[in-house]
This record gives structure tokens, C-alpha cells and sequence, in this order.
């Protein structure tokens, strides 16, 4: 039998021990391993003598990480999105990319929703109000009922569809845009597809469930965001870049938009790191304007940021590594499954 040994990036001890017990990953010859921290062009990894790489996206496996693995076959992805991958640099090296296709639609979209709640009826204001002034007055915190509004739906795949269902259950209209409609099943969910413009004109609250793709890139940027109604908000538990930041904070800043949801933003991975590309004279590799801009966020109290924790729940997580051992399982039998088309 062929041994390989896969190297994780980053995990919890929980997970650490999830994989070290399982016995799949034995009985397929695969040796685990476990480095705590995060591996990209700035940490590399000390011990190279690894042929599975398993990363999520706090890492980033680029170029310089890749050329910096001799060993390298598999790269595992502990996550849906793959565009923390250099999918150029594997097919120059021929090494295959397996991701998790499906783990946490519901476990997003709830997540979608509490923020949405949250900005709706005005959930952190009054728990800060109280714990740091002691203050049960009701002043200032008049929110709206969901009952009536129009959600509009931006991307309508696994998470999407949860959102959809959750929405009806509140009573909202759902209207959603998707560049591969599902007529199907807007019938059976009671909701109509409209394109992009009409979806932000027509909606009081827009949530974000699409992938980052090269087309998705400042999906809402400074020519669209302007059609969303005056007052309305924006959810974004996807990817920050599929919102340019530039265009939200003009929004937010001229009262344009009521608020914002994000639990993505941006050069996200800059700001959790910033002090170290400060130091290590990393930092200008970085949109800086748009690291500032995200700290004008954070300070903005219609804003909610939170840190990319939307698919953090432990059944969601348990459903990742299920998914993750069986993937390196079939690549190390010979037999992948998952894999990201490469070229």
C-alpha cells in the first residue's frame, strides 16, 4: 500500500483529534499531521516532507507556497469556496484540489438571518446599551418587522434556497437573482426571479449567497449600489470581495443604505494580520485604502461585522472533515472525488 501523509493548517484540537481517531484515513495508508497556524506565502511551512495538504481560508496556497512543497500532490480545502487556491500553480505541478462541495446551507443561512435580526430590531445596540451603561431605556431602538418586507435573494444554490425557505416562514416577498435560474424552483418555493438591478430596487433587505468567481468580483460596486432603496440593507455571509468596499462605506456614510451585515469583508485576512505585514513590510501587497475602509466599518454603528463565522457551528464543522477524510480517502485509493477542475 501507498502511504501519504497529510499535513492540517489551523484546526482546533477537537478537529485534531477527529482525524487523528479516524479510521478510514488509517486504512487508506494516510499518516496525519497538524501545524498550529496558518500556511501561506509569509508562513511557510517548516517540515515539507508532506504530499496532502489540508488548508482552509484562512490560508492561502499560492505560488510561493506550492513551489515551497516539493512533495505536493492533493490539496484538501476544508471549504466550499476554492479561490484561496492557485488553481494555475497545481495544474503547472499537477497537483488536484478537492473542496467540500456541501456542509452548511442551513448552518449559513441562520446565520444570515440572525444578522438581519439583529440590524432589524436593533439586537446589539440594546445589549451594549446595557452592559456598559446599564440603561433599559427604549429610546433609539424602534426597529421594523420582517412580516411584509422584500428580501432579495443573490444567488439561489444550497444556501440560497435555506434563506428562501426561512424568509417565507417570516412572511416576507422573496425576489432573487441568479445567473442560472431555477424556475422550478421558484414555483415551488413561491418566489420570482428578476434581474440584478430590479432585485436591489425592489428590496429592503439584499442578502449575498453567491461564489467568488471572476464574475462575481464587485458584484455590488459604485454603479449598482445606488439602485438599492433608501434605507435599505445589505447581508453578506459569502465573500467580501463580491461587494466593493469602497462603493458600501459611500452608502453607508451618505445614509443612502440603513445599515450592513458582514461577515466577510474585503482584505479580511490583511486586517486579522495586519500588524505582522506591518512588520514584516508585507503590507504593501495589500489594497491599504480598502483595509482602512474596513476599519471605518468596523466603527460604523449600523454595521455588524463579524469574523467569516458564519459556517462555524460544530455539526456544520463535523459535516467539513466527514467530507475532507473522504476526500483524501479517494485520493489516496486512486478513486478522488470533489476535485476542482484545475484548467
Amino acid at each position: 500500500m501507498t502511504t501519504h501523509k497529510a499535513v492540517f493548517f489551523n484546526l482546533e484540537a477537537w478537529a485534531e483529534e477527529y482525524l487523528q481517531k479516524n479510521q478510514a484515513l488509517a486504512e487508506a495508508g494516510v499518516e496525519v499531521g497538524f501545524v498550529n497556524g496558518i500556511i501561506d506565502k509569509n508562513h511557510l511551512a517548516a517540515d515539507t516532507n508532506f504530499d496532502i495538504l489540508g488548508t482552509f481560508v484562512d490560508s492561502a496556497a499560492d505560488a510561493t507556497v506550492i513551489g515551497a512543497l516539493p512533495n505536493l500532490k492533493h490539496i484538501a480545502t476544508l471549504s466550499t469556496g476554492y479561490d484561496h487556491i492557485d488553481l494555475q500553480a497545481c495544474t503547472a505541478r499537477g497537483i488536484t484540489v478537492s473542496y467540500v462541495p456541501t456542509y452548511g446551507e442551513n448552518t449559513v443561512a441562520e446565520y444570515a438571518f440572525g444578522l438581519i435580526l439583529a440590524l432589524s430590531r436593533k439586537i446589539c445596540e440594546a445589549r451594549d446599551r446595557i452592559k456598559e451603561e446599564g440603561n433599559f431605556r427604549l429610546d433609539g431602538l424602534r426597529g421594523f418587522d420582517l412580516m411584509g418586507r422584500t428580501l432579495g435573494v443573490l444567488g439561489t444554490g444550497h444556501i440560497g434556497q435555506h434563506v428562501i425557505r426561512m424568509a417565507n416562514g417570516f412572511g416576507m416577498k422573496v425576489i432573487a437573482f441568479d445567473a442560472f435560474p431555477n424556475p422550478a424552483l421558484a414555483t415551488e418555493l413561491g418566489f420570482e426571479y428578476k434581474p440584478l438591478n430590479d432585485v436591489l430596487a425592489e428590496s429592503d433587505i439584499v442578502t449575498i449567497h453567491v461564489p467568488y468567481l471572476p464574475s462575481t468580483h464587485h458584484l455590488i460596486n459604485a454603479q449598482n449600489i445606488g439602485l438599492m432603496k433608501q434605507g435599505a440593507y445589505l447581508i453578506n455571509t459569502a465573500r467580501g470581495a463580491v461587494v466593493e468596499t469602497d462603493a458600501l462605506v459611500a452608502a453607508l456614510q451618505s445614509g443612502h443604505l440603513g445599515g450592513a451585515g458582514l461577515d466577510v469583508l474585503e482584505e479580511e485576512g490583511m486586517i486579522k494580520d495586519e500588524l505582522f505585514a506591518l512588520v514584516t513590510g508585507h503590507a504593501g501587497e495589500h489594497d491599504l485604502k480598502t483595509v482602512l475602509e474596513d476599519h471605518v466599518l468596523v466603527d460604523m454603528p449600523n454595521v455588524i461585522i463579524t469574523p467569516h463565522n458564519a459556517f462555524n457551528t460544530k455539526e456544520a464543522f463535523t459535516r467539513i472533515l466527514n467530507t475532507t477524510i473522504g476526500n483524501i480517502v479517494g485520493f489516496a485509493n486512486g478513486t478522488p472525488v470533489n476535485l476542482v477542475k484545475t484548467n
